[in-house]
């Protein structure tokens, strides 16, 4: 049974989290659309807890065009009203505006490299960094990486993008693997 594996603490008992950790976390994302969307769902958690994000995902895909970064790129003062309205989402102005400056900066980006996964996975060498951390306070919060990361996506013009953002990016998209020694998904590599 699923339940019964030992799994990252982090993952918890909500099933929601044990799926997402089983699931997805950890494991190399090379699919542009996916990875706006956890750039955008990362920043959307800044100050609350992911739980709280991963509740709202649908509804971000729901209010975000399905993480389209051409469609959200072209979103107005309309939308924003919109989106602010929107109990789906974290109605927070400041996430809301940073989302649609980010998709024109990701497409700034697609456009100078070919894709944003060309880019963004410079900054590992092009390979996942897999780590293996005794328990989950041997991981760091930001490392030097994801201080490049942060710098050069700033430089770029994307918001929320500190280095604790864009390290939680990195695991969430598998640039890093941070599953604990315990953790079946650490045995499975």
């Amino acid at each position: 049974m699923a339940s019964k594996r030992l799994r990252c603490a982090w993952a918890g008992d909500d099933p929601a989290m044990i799926d997402y950790h089983d699931r997805e976390w950890g494991r190399p994302v090379h699919d542009d659309r996916a990875l706006f969307e956890f750039l955008t769902l990362e920043g959307a958690q800044a100050g609350l807890s992911w739980s709280t994000i991963l509740r709202k995902r649908e509804g971000y895909r729901r209010a975000f065009a399905r993480f389209d970064p051409r469609k959200v790129s072209r979103f107005g003062a309309r939308d924003v009203k919109r989106l602010l309205a929107d109990p789906g989402i974290v109605r927070n102005r400041l996430k809301i505006e940073s989302t649609i400056s980010n998709a024109r900066a990701f497409l700034d980006a697609q456009a100078e490299h070919g894709s944003f996964d060309a880019w963004i996975w410079t900054f590992v060498g092009g390979k996942p960094r897999r780590n293996s951390p005794r328990a989950a306070g041997d991981v760091p919060a930001s490392t030097a990486e994801s201080d490049a990361m942060s710098r050069a996506l700033a430089k770029r013009g994307f918001r929320f993008v500190g280095s604790t953002i864009c390290y939680a990016f990195m695991q969430a998209c598998g640039l890093v693997d941070d599953h604990v020694r315990d953790c079946f998904r650490h045995r499975a590599r």
